[in-house]
C-alpha cells in the first residue's frame, strides 16, 4: 500500500541520526507534510506533552526512531539514563499514537535485543532466548520493551504498529563525540585526528576480533518506508545487510580512506562486547528489499560529509551529540 504523499507523517527524532535520514528520504519522496519537533519543543518523555502534541497535529503515519543512544562506554556509565529515557519515549508515542487514532507506526529497535549468544547469523526467533550482551543490556531491556508494547496495543486495540531492528548504523549525520558514539565513527574520528602526527598511531578497544555488520544510514531510512508501506505483522523484522567483518578489518579500512600513515594497536583490557553479530535478513529480502550501499563507498561518502560538515562548523551536534530524542 503506497502512502499518500500529503499524508501527515511524524518522523520521532529528527535531529538523529536516522531521524534525519529519514526526513531526507521522505522528502525525496515527495512527502508534503512531514511532522517533526525539537526536544525543546516536545519532551517525548512526558505524556501529556506527547498527547497534546498529538492531538494538535494529527500524524497519520508515525516513524518512531527517536531515542537514547551510544556505544559501550555510553551504556556501561549511564545505565539509567538509557534505559528510563528509551521506555519512556517508547511508552508515550506509542500510547499517544493509539490514543488519537494514528493509522500505522513503525517502531525502529536494535540488533542489540538479541542474546549475546545468538545463533548466527541472528533471526527474528531469538529474540529472548537466552541472556543479553552485559554492555548494553540497558538499551537492550529498553528496545525488547518497545517491541512488546506495539504488539500490546496491536492484540488489544487492533493497531498497526510495526517493529524493526536495525543493526549497526552509520552515515551522514552520525555522533563523532569519543565518549558516547559507536565504533565506526570512533574510528573515523580517531583516525582523523591523527592525521599530521609524527608518529600517528589509533588505539581500538579490545582485541579487534569481534564481527560485526555494518548498514549505512541511508539504506535504513529506504527500509523504513518500504515496511511502512509493504509490511503489517506482529513480529519485529530485522534490517540488514546480512555481510559482516571483524573490528580490524573494520578499522583498516577506516585508516586506508581517512589516514593510511596511521597505525593501530589493540587495547585489550578494553571489552569486546558481543563476539559475533550479523543478522539474518532473509525474510526482509523476500519482501523485495535490499541495501544498495557497499561498505567501502559507504566509509569515503561518510568522511566526505564528516569533512564538509568540519569545514562548515554549521553542524557541531553530529559532532558532540551523546543522544537523540
Amino acid at each position: 500500500m503506497e502512502i499518500p504523499r500529503d499524508s501527515r507523517v511524524y518522523v520521532a527524532g529528527h535531529r538523529g541520526l536516522v531521524g534525519s535520514a529519514l526526513v531526507r528520504k521522505l522528502e525525496g519522496e515527495g512527502f508534503s507534510n512531514v511532522l517533526t519537533a525539537t526536544r525543546d519543543e516536545l519532551d517525548l518523555r512526558d505524556q501529556s506533552e506527547v498527547s497534546h502534541w498529538f492531538k494538535a497535529n494529527r500524524p497519520e503515519y508515525v516513524f518512531l526512531v527517536a531515542g537514547t543512544v551510544g556505544g559501550i562506554m555510553a551504556n556501561s556509565t549511564r545505565p539509567a539514563e538509557f534505559i528510563y529515557d528509551n521506555m519512556m519515549i517508547h511508552g508515550t508515542v506509542v500510547h499517544a499514537a493509539h490514543e488519537y487514532d494514528t493509522s500505522k507506526l513503525l517502531y525502529l529497535g536494535s540488533s542489540c535485543i538479541y542474546p549475546r549468544a545468538a545463533e548466527q547469523p541472528i533471526s527474528e526467533d531469538e529474540l529472548l532466548t537466552g541472556p543479553l550482551e552485559p554492555t548494553n543490556e540497558w538499551y537492550a531491556v529498553a528496545k525488547i520493551a518497545g517491541i512488546k508494547l506495539c504488539q500490546a496495543y496491536r492484540r488489544q486495540y487492533g493497531r498497526d504498529f510495526i517493529s524493526a531492528m536495525p543493526t549497526n548504523l552509520y552515515g551522514p549525520g552520525d555522533n563523532f563525540d569519543l565518549v558516547s558514539s559507536h565504533v565506526l565513527p570512533a574510528l573515523m574520528r580517531k583516525f582523523h585526528d591523527s592525521i599530521g602526527e609524527p608518529d600517528p598511531e589509533v588505539v581500538v578497544w579490545g582485541t579487534g576480533s569481534p564481527l560485526r555488520e555494518f548498514l549505512h544510514v541511508d539504506d535504513l531510512a529506504d527500509a523504513c518506508l518500504f515496511l511502512m508501506e509493504h509490511y503489517s505483522a506482529d513480529e519485529h523484522i530485522n534490517v540488514g545487510t546480512g555481510v559482516d567483518l571483524s573490528i580490524r578489518e573494520l578499522a583498516e579500512k577506516i585508516r586506508d580512506v581517512v589516514n593510511p600513515d596511521a597505525r593501530l594497536t589493540f587495547d585489550k583490557t578494553k571489552p569486546d562486547g558481543t563476539p559475533r553479530k550479523v543478522l539474518d535478513v532473509s525474510k526482509l529480502n523476500d519482501l523485495g528489499w535490499s541495501p544498495s550501499y557497499d561498505l567501502d563507498a559507504g566509509v569515503r561518502s561518510t568522511y566526505d560529509w564528516f569533512l564538509a560538515s568540519l569545514a562548515a562548523h554549521d553542524d557541531l551536534r553530529g559532532f558532540d551529540a551523546a543522544e537523540v530524542a
